[in-house]
């Protein structure tokens, strides 16, 4: 519970004129143990290593540990911190935000941190004619936090001197600092991007702990300690390696065979295995995220609401919850958790009720089923609201058979996979989740369901103006108490028009050998190494 209290206490109210306070820097802890390596074991491999392209967390993983952003969270929670901005300052309309920069900080390539450091990378995420976006990449987060072309919230971004940074508003935005201090807005190289171009997404630099070293796709990425960070007496290892093991029972054993240090996404049936294990230990990450089928609602028969209720239906959460995640979660109803604020404990769920779904499928016109054969991507990769995509998928099919729907699940590889649901134009259903970024609800609704995420993550393309209008008002709207409100509001909407099947809200489990000191896992689902070390 007490990390339920720091997530709410990260949230941000905005307005007024306020200032920060700067952090003491060098709090770096202990250190007698430093050095050697850390391997870690995920499910996937990352799609590319530049934050401001991706949205997966697998890549955001390795961004947190190689870029820093202007602020950062509090370890475990989402209460924001300096970072590369040591303290800033509100103006009274909540219109005028400056930033004071650390001093003497480099990028890994040798250059220095400054404040046109800064400009250029907000200014290359703003514009969609950039020249160094390239070619396929997008910035979705930015479009998602900030607002697409045409609705931009920053209305510009100035260095006043090689210290200090303006950015203006055209309207106020609550979760402003809470989106700073997301990964995907960390501060890249300029000079790095100008050189690798293209490249840049496999050869990242930054400012962080480690500094990138290889790329061995779908196998391992390699990183190296940061001698120059800023932060006095971190990183604590030499090195870090992160492995990509896609099954969940050879990551385990894995860990149990001494080969990785520290394991993402245990397997809920391997939980009594690993808490029998004396030179094990046990991580519950907070429960701060939600797994959901999505509707593609630009493809018939899911442009029918009743179509879409009737799928949800026929889904028995319960039975999923029972046979995959050991009572390591629960059913989801809203697109938000419990444990976030604004949620609508009013709005109940659809009851497993497979003669209900038959009934909604004939008032749509389908008495007998649905002819079609229906393409069911299912997630080919662990995730930890998602303990395995593939074998869940097979229970939802089985149900879906019963009330006349046939579907063909297909898992390509990640990367594909993430970026065919982009396009929209090969999923008629499909599996996802969602880890919150910040521990504000916008960072739910807004990328996942507004409209203006169409093309970014918003791969249902649901678009609902009542909606949108719930979301813009909460976003300028500065009381916490207002904002609920108007988030309860929009989960009803959501809930009438059933773009998705809200399926879990997981407590994700990781476990690392007992010499492991110095980690704390973050709910928004990935956290900087740097305090890691190993006790000898």
């Amino acid at each position: 519970m007490l990390s339920f209290a720091l997530i709410v206490a990260g949230c941000s109210s905005g307005g007024g004129s306020k200032s920060s306070e700067p952090a003491a820097s060098g709090e770096g802890g202990e250190t007698a143990s430093s050095g050697g390596t850390l391997i870690v074991g995920r499910g996937g491999d990352s799609a590319a290593l530049d934050p401001a392209i991706v949205t997966d967390g697998e890549s955001i993983k390795i961004a947190q540990q190689v870029f820093d952003p202007l602020l950062a969270y509090k370890s475990g929670t989402t209460e924001v911190e300096p970072a590369l901005a040591e303290s800033w300052q509100i103006s009274e309309d909540g219109l005028t935000y400056t930033f004071k920069l650390r001093q003497g900080v480099k990028f890994h390539d040798g250059t220095d941190f400054n404040a046109e450091a800064v400009v250029f990378n907000f200014e290359r995420w703003n514009d969609p004619k950039s020249k160094y976006k390239f070619e396929g990449d997008s910035f979705d987060y930015y479009d998602s936090m900030f607002g697409p072309e045409n609705a931009r919230i920053i209305a510009s971004v100035k260095a006043v001197d090689a210290s200090t940074v303006e950015f203006k508003l055209n309207h106020p935005q609550a979760p402003f600092l809470q989106n700073l201090a997301m990964p995907p807005f960390s501060i890249a190289s300029p000079t790095a991007i100008e050189k690798e171009g293209a490249e840049f997404k496999s050869n990242p630099v930054g400012t962080g702990p480690f500094v990138f070293k290889e790329w061995k796709r779908s196998d391992s990425i390699t990183l190296e300690k940061n001698p120059n960070y800023w932060q006095q007496g971190l990183p604590k290892m030499d090195q870090v390696i992160i492995r990509s093991i896609p099954d969940n029972t050879a990551r385990f054993n894995a860990l149990q065979n001494g080969e990785i240090d520290l394991m993402e996404d245990l397997s809920p049936d391997d939980l009594a295995t690993l808490e029998g294990n004396s030179e094990l230990q046990k991580f519950n990450r907070p429960p701060f995220n939600v797994a959901y089928i999505g509707f593609n609602l630009t493809k018939k028969p899911f442009d029918n609401a009743k179509v879409r209720v009737a799928l949800n239906h026929a889904v028995d959460k319960k039975s999923i919850i029972d046979a995959f995640y050991a009572g390591q979660a629960e059913a989801a109803i809203n697109p938000i958790p419990p444990t976030l604020w604004g949620y609508n404990s009013n709005v109940k769920d659809y009851d497993y009720d497979l003669a209900k779904a038959k009934q909604l499928l004939a008032e749509a016109g389908f008495p007998n089923g649905i002819d079609q054969e229906l393409t069911f991507y299912a997630m080919p990769v662990s995730r930890p609201y998602m303990p395995d995509g593939k074998k869940v998928a097979e229970v939802i099919q089985a149900s879906f058979a019963q009330i006349g729907v046939k579907v063909n699940i297909q898992s390509p590889e990640w990367a594909t996979y993430l970026d065919d649901l982009s396009k929209g134009e090969k999923d008629d259903l499909y599996m996802i989740g969602w880890t919150g970024d910040n521990g504000d609800p916008d960072n739910f609704f807004y990328p996942l369901l507004d409209k203006d995420s169409i093309g970014g993550n918003n791969y249902s393309q649901y678009a609902s103006e009542p909606f949108h209008k719930l979301l813009v008002e909460a976003q300028r709207e500065t009381d916490q108490d207002a904002r609920a409100k108007l988030y309860e509001q929009a989960q009803v909407i959501v809930k009438e028009d059933a773009p998705w099947i809200p399926l879990v809200h997981s407590t994700p489990l990781l476990a690392a050998s007992a010499k492991v000191k110095g980690y704390t896992p973050s709910p928004t689902g990935s956290e900087p190494y740097a305090d890691v070390y190993m006790e000898q």
